[in-house]
């Protein structure tokens, strides 16, 4: 039947690509969409203000810390997938314009883990985690128009 429709009203003919068609049977109703967004980013802020709480445990706080700050920060990045879509944030994540910024956030992601997990060196960790913080605002503001222009002009008056 979808066929004959496409056909009459002057639509190929030709199949969906099985692509196209995940795409339309996982699309999500806008209130949806945002409920996850809500639902992640709360989540990501949660981990983080938990990591920062967990930081004061005599043993393994740094450890807890960098890791669950490191989890919220990846999910509140990851709850913007329900706003825009998967396809479409990757897009923009790589655009050439936020290129670099992305590919240092994500280097600071695996870094941070992996110096805490593998290298087991916790200063590393603690300098990775302050980097991913810069890393992650830089990311953020790339997608104000000028904002990256303003923080330059606001640290080169600071610094001279």
């Amino acid at each position: 039947m979808d066929k004959l429709k496409r056909v009459l009203s002057g639509q190929d003919a030709e199949e969906p690509s099985p692509l196209a068609e995940v795409v339309d049977a996982s699309s999500l109703s806008w209130s949806t969409r945002l409920k996850g967004f809500i639902a992640c980013f709360a989540i990501g802020v949660l981990c983080s203000i938990l990591g920062t709480c967990l930081l004061w445990v005599p043993r393994k706080g740094l450890v807890l810390f960098v890791t669950f700050y490191t989890i919220g920060n990846i999910s509140s990045l990851g709850s913007t997938i329900f706003l825009m879509g998967p396809m479409r944030q990757l897009k923009r994540m790589f655009e050439p314009t936020r290129l670099i910024a992305t590919i240092v956030m994500l280097l600071c992601f695996t870094l941070t883990l992996c110096s805490v997990f593998w290298w087991h060196n916790k200063g590393l960790a603690l300098i990775f985690c302050v980097l991913q913080f810069f890393a992650l605002a830089w990311y953020s503001i790339s997608y104000i128009p000028f904002a990256r222009d303003a923080v330059k002009k606001c640290f080169a008056a600071c610094l001279s």
